[in-house]
């Protein structure tokens, strides 16, 4: 009897091993950019992004799809590989790192003094007309000041595809976060 358990516990597991259940999952990539050399230094600006939310059509695992002017669909098999709000918290990070020098940026809080950046994402997705659309609005508190900015991007998909529309979607967050790094540029 052991011998027969063996060998079904052995069958099922490479057939557990082997299987392909259709799903593809996707990472955001952290779009190319000329990378600024951060010399930390007492006295340098901190930053923490704090969050970025998402309304629950984005927060599930599938990526989201407008069909119509007024339909989307959440896939089912083309997956995201963690949840979106922490890769577009995370690409946040590094995006202000990489263009904001004499700033330490962090998805931690840092210090006493605290500059707080925060993001209401309320559109992310790709469109039935070969468009992604990344929209939303930014809470800056820079030293008790309060300002906020919306942001549209709409960018066209150069290929066809769920590769295509995360390279794509990436794309526009990245440049959505360039809007941001204007503002905190011209602090003091």
């Amino acid at each position: 009897m052991k011998k027969w358990l063996a060998l079904v516990m052995a069958v099922a597991l490479s057939a557990c091993s082997s299987s392909d259940d259709g799903k593809t999952y996707y990472q955001l990539p952290v779009v190319s950019q000329p990378v600024v050399q951060n010399q930390v230094q007492s006295g340098a600006h901190q930053l923490w992004v704090d969050q970025v939310t998402v309304p629950d059509f984005l927060a599930g695992n599938g990526l989201a799809y407008q069909t119509t002017d007024v339909q989307y669909v959440i896939a089912t098999s083309n997956l995201w590989a963690s949840p979106l709000d922490q890769q577009l918290r995370n690409t946040l990070v590094a995006n202000l790192s990489a263009q904001l020098p004499g700033w330490v940026v962090s998805s931690q809080p840092l210090g006493s003094a605290q500059n707080v950046v925060s993001a209401n994402v309320t559109g992310f997705h790709g469109r039935y007309d070969g468009r992604v659309i990344v929209s939303g609005e930014w809470l800056l508190n820079y030293q008790g000041r309060i300002s906020k900015r919306p942001f549209w991007i709409e960018l066209k998909q150069q290929h066809d595809g769920y590769d295509a529309m995360v390279q794509t979607l990436a794309q526009a967050w990245q440049q959505a976060s360039q809007g941001l790094i204007s503002q905190i540029a011209l602090l003091p």
